[in-house]
């Protein structure tokens, strides 16, 4: 009995320790197949603010998206993870927040992250370009980002990778060998380096812009955005284009007024594991009727569809 008041009073000094506060969860659905277009994780994924470049880890676990400020002078990568069952709060990326970060993409393991950034290049302070980079996981953190060698990165903007299953990279970038204003190219990996960039042929690429592709794991699928084609519904569309039989690409299909809008839609993504296409859209809502008070302005402004850009699915099935 000695020891009870040592017991007792170590009891109530540990209740008097600060608790390690357990991440806030979030209500997000990344299993079910969206039967229609739907606006994704809306307060929390889409905001007010501008959300793009949407990627989901093989395993399904963690998503990492890009965030801007309205007009997305600064942008960043956000992780959203997966613990215990539930999905907790974004965080920026350990690797992200000083440079503009975009556009990120899993390597087929998820152990490696592609990412587009204007960070110094080649120990070249004053590049301001974009290039395409990479980083590891490594002990529950991604390491510090390398870049692709000169084959892939130029003095011009290298933008959006996506990479096939054999580890072929198609990426955005405006070249003298290309077709358009801006194209999309692709490089063989081959005996673990990336060959020479080759734009994809016109059944894809054309004189306009073409850019932002997809790739599918198989490289039998791609979608991909394009701006100025006729059967364009506005500030850029999101087009499909598949192979044949013969291992061509078949002229590229405008995906209609189902999924595009008269704004911007680019970012495509495809989550094979619940079936849904995701990308992103500046499409909005200006609201009915005249404006009577500032209050009405502001309630607008501050709404997920602002005139920003938001993360969109929908079902494959719904293609």
């Amino acid at each position: 009995m000695k020891y009870l008041p040592v017991l007792i009073i170590s009891f109530f000094l540990l209740q008097c320790q600060p608790r390690k506060e357990q991440p806030a969860a979030i209500s997000l659905d990344l299993r079910s197949t969206a039967d229609s277009l739907t606006l994704f994780g809306e307060g929390v994924i889409s905001t007010p603010l501008y959300e793009r470049d949407l990627a989901i880890s093989p395993g399904g676990n963690e998503l990492i998206y890009t965030l801007g400020d309205y007009k997305q002078n600064k942008r960043c990568l956000v992780v959203v993870k997966q613990q215990d069952g539930k999905w907790t709060k974004g965080e920026i990326l350990n690797i992200s927040g000083k440079y503009q970060d975009i556009e990120p993409f899993y390597s087929p393991g998820g152990n490696r992250l592609y990412f587009a950034s204007n960070r110094p290049i080649y120990n070249d302070s004053t590049r301001q370009d974009y290039n395409i980079w990479y980083s590891d996981r490594a002990n529950g953190s991604w390491t510090e980002p390398v870049a692709l060698d000169s084959v892939i990165n130029t003095r011009g903007d290298e933008f959006y990778p996506s990479l096939s299953r054999k580890g072929n990279l198609y990426f955005t970038a405006t070249r003298e060998d290309g077709m358009g204003r801006e194209d999309i190219f692709m490089s063989e990996f081959i005996d673990g380096k990336f060959r020479t960039p080759v734009p994809l042929p016109e059944e894809i690429n054309t004189p306009l812009f073409e850019f932002n592709a997809y790739i599918d794991p198989d490289e039998d699928l791609i979608i991909f955005s394009s701006f100025g084609r006729p059967d364009g519904l506005g500030g850029g569309d999101l087009y499909i284009s598949r192979k044949n039989d013969s291992g061509k690409w078949t002229k590229s299909e405008n995906l209609g007024p189902g999924i595009n809008s008269d704004k911007l839609d680019y970012c495509p993504f495809i989550d094979w594991n619940s079936g849904n296409l995701y990308f992103t859209s500046e499409r909005f809502t200006p609201g009915s009727g005249q404006i009577k008070n500032i209050d009405s302005i502001r309630e607008l402004s501050n709404s997920p569809l602002n005139g920003f850009g938001n993360i969109y699915r929908i079902g494959l099935d719904q293609l």
